[in-house]
């Protein structure tokens, strides 16, 4: 059966935390002045011949409703889905040649900007709202596209906009904005090499991490499946991180883990301690505020289901910072969280490899190899309260 994916805009909360809480629906004077559209400038650098398809999908802030944007940046309501699904509308903007630009506008929009080589990608509409591909099925019909996306939300606080590796780490890109004064920020490029760096040290990675490649049947590298997703289509063993949990869980049933969520507050405190299958957090006060059961190894590469993360300011805060610990492996070497010295990181031989190997192909060692990479700022994220422009550049491969 097709896996469904439904849009439903998951980035605004992330980017309320990635903002250090900032409340989005405030706005300064120089805030509310951020236009209905702005600009993106998209530039294929890829080396190769194929045509471009590109797809601006996602939710209108001031509606919430889901749609797509055109070329010009017109919202585009869908239609009325089914069950079983139907096609969608045909949302593609044909994107520019290689070596060349073209320029169309974001709207104010908390979505997605896909792009793909040589074919159409296939979308369709349930009952519930939009079916994104998921490649982890290999009956999905994006399975042998070479595709890609990357992640936004335009809103009156300005845009943040990342490449992202959450879900898969395929055709290479970077993103960018421009300020007011003409400085431009940008993440997510790889350095030189590093799109085959990255394949092949998972390749060379013992305990099944190089079926997390997927391949075409000609043999052309589409991709590489994030690791949650390479348990659920059977290629990477679902214990893989069961070593280091049971590690974790049997230092903090004598010992204190201790979790100082904010930067910015340095005193809000909580304590975990270990007791049989759960672990509990106390505040300053003693009291519990809320408890963690004993996380499998698809709750840590997704920072979900045992390691739920909801947008409030403890159980959210303190499960991010457990779900950063746990794919780092930093949760064993440092009883004070969240770590955010990078040269701390994935030093256990149980760790992600998937986002390690990511990250260190990266010229700014910046990505979202895993839901919350942005723990002590290592996301590939950049954000401008007044953007005069973004950029997503299609990067070659070799």
């Amino acid at each position: 059966m097709l896996a469904l994916r439904k849009f439903l805009a998951p980035l605004v909360a992330t980017l309320v935390f990635a903002a250090g809480f900032t409340a989005l629906g405030t706005t300064s004077p120089a805030e509310a002045a951020v236009p209905a559209t702005i600009p993106l400038t998209f530039t294929n650098n890829s080396g190769r011949g194929d045509q471009i398809y590109i797809y601006n999908l996602g939710t209108q802030l001031t509606t919430g409703r889901q749609g797509w944007a055109d070329a010009n940046g017109t919202f585009h309501a869908w239609p009325a889905g089914g069950n079983p699904p139907i096609p969608a509308p045909d949302a593609s903007i044909a994107g520019p040649a290689n070596g060349q630009s073209m320029t169309i506008r974001l709207p104010k929009f908390s979505g997605r900007v896909y792009f793909s080589y040589g074919q159409k990608l296939v979308f369709k509409l349930t009952t519930g709202g939009l079916v994104q591909p998921a490649v982890q099925n290999p009956t999905d019909p994006n399975r042998n596209i070479l595709f890609n996306w990357s992640e936004y939300t335009l809103n009156d606080a300005g845009l943040w906009i990342n490449s992202t590796q959450v879900d898969m780490f395929s055709a290479p890109y970077a993103v960018g904005v421009k300020s007011p004064n003409g400085s431009t920020k940008t993440t997510g490029r790889l350095k030189p090499g590093g799109y085959n760096g990255v394949f092949n040290s998972l390749r060379g990675q013992p305990g099944g991490w190089a079926n997390l490649i997927q391949t075409r049947p000609d043999g052309t590298v589409l991709r590489a499946l994030a690791p949650g997703h390479g348990i659920e289509s059977g290629g990477l063993p679902a214990g893989v991180m069961n070593d280091y949990i049971n590690r974790v869980w049997a230092r903090y049933s004598t010992s204190t883990l201790t979790v100082t969520p904010f930067a910015n507050q340095p005193n809000t405190k909580y304590f975990g301690r270990v007791s049989g299958n759960v672990m509990n957090f106390t505040n300053s006060s003693g009291a519990v505020v809320t408890t963690f059961q004993k996380p499998d190894s698809d709750s840590v590469f997704g920072c979900y289901k045992q390691l739920d993360a909801p947008n409030d300011l403890v159980r959210g805060p303190i499960s991010r910072t457990l779900c950063a610990g746990f794919n780092r492996s930093t949760l064993l070497t440092n009883p004070n969280q969240p770590d955010t010295s990078s040269a701390n990181f994935y030093r256990n031989a149980v760790t992600n490899h998937y986002a390690r190997l990511i990250h260190a192909q990266m010229v700014d060692g910046k990505a979202y190899g895993f839901a919350f990479d942005d723990v002590g700022a290592h996301e590939s994220l950049v954000h401008d309260g007044d953007p005069q422009q973004a950029y997503i550049t299609l990067d070659p491969f070799n």
